[in-house]
């Protein structure tokens, strides 16, 4: 008799936990099927604003021969005291002047038929300067030069604070967003309700160094004509919006 009562008891406790669940999943369900129910938007957009750089970025550097591995690092750091010190008298600070690259290698010669005739050792130094007052660009990249640089790989223009910029593209990012919005929310006889979700990707990015060019607004002095142009900062965003009739 006590087995059958405690299992009895244990069935009704069984389907009094199994059911439980079940009610709450039929409570729940309304909100659920309220949520398939609306009519939603997923769209994306992007905004952009322009603005000149104040700053620069230049790769440079010295490459040197010898016969010897140590004769051509000689040489080598000879050019580069000479560059930074160039590059000092041209108003660039020490923190903006940055090594880069230094590599020693073995030169051969290499004839048909025959073993690699050792020819010397080439050794390379690069810097990576950094320009802050682009009025002293030209004449920067023209001190060096002069100093002994012969290797001139690139340069880039950039931003010293983006946020100005980067805020701009968004505004411009979510007005496109609204009326991209508001244009499909007529199209199909809706009106916009609200914005569910709001995201964001993209920003400034500076630019990867690029050959030297002139191409627009060139300083008018005898230094090297460099342009500084304008630069593109983008922002996407995309947002989940509801409809409402």
């Amino acid at each position: 008799m006590k087995t059958f009562v405690r299992a009895g008891a244990l069935s009704l406790l069984l389907a009094t936990t199994i059911a439980a669940p079940a009610a709450l999943a039929q409570a729940a369900q309304p909100a659920a099927d309220s949520m398939f129910r609306a009519t939603t938007l997923n769209l994306s957009a992007y905004g952009e604003s322009r603005v000149a750089p104040d700053m620069a970025t230049i790769n440079l550097g010295v490459n040197t021969e010898a016969p010897t591995a140590s004769a051509a690092m000689a040489a080598n750091a000879t050019q580069m005291n000479k560059i930074f010190a160039a590059l000092r008298r041209a108003g660039i600070a020490d923190k903006d002047i940055q090594t880069s690259g230094l590599n020693l290698n073995a030169q051969y010669d290499y004839v048909e038929n025959n073993p690699p005739r050792l020819r010397g050792y080439q050794a390379t130094n690069q810097v990576t300067v950094t320009v802050r007052d682009l009025a002293r660009l030209g004449s920067a990249v023209d001190a060096t030069v002069s100093a002994g640089a012969n290797q001139v790989n690139g340069i880039s223009f950039g931003l010293t604070d983006p946020t100005a910029a980067e805020n701009a593209a968004r505004e411009a990012a979510v007005k496109a967003l609204s009326d991209k919005a508001n244009l499909y929310a007529r199209a199909t006889g809706y009106r916009v309700g609200r914005l569910v979700t709001l995201s964001e990707g993209g920003g400034y990015t500076p630019p990867s160094p690029m050959p030297m060019m002139a191409t627009a607004r060139m300083e008018k002095d005898s230094s090297t004509p460099i342009a500084g142009g304008e630069l593109r900062v983008r922002v996407d965003v995309t947002g989940l919006y509801e409809l409402t009739r």
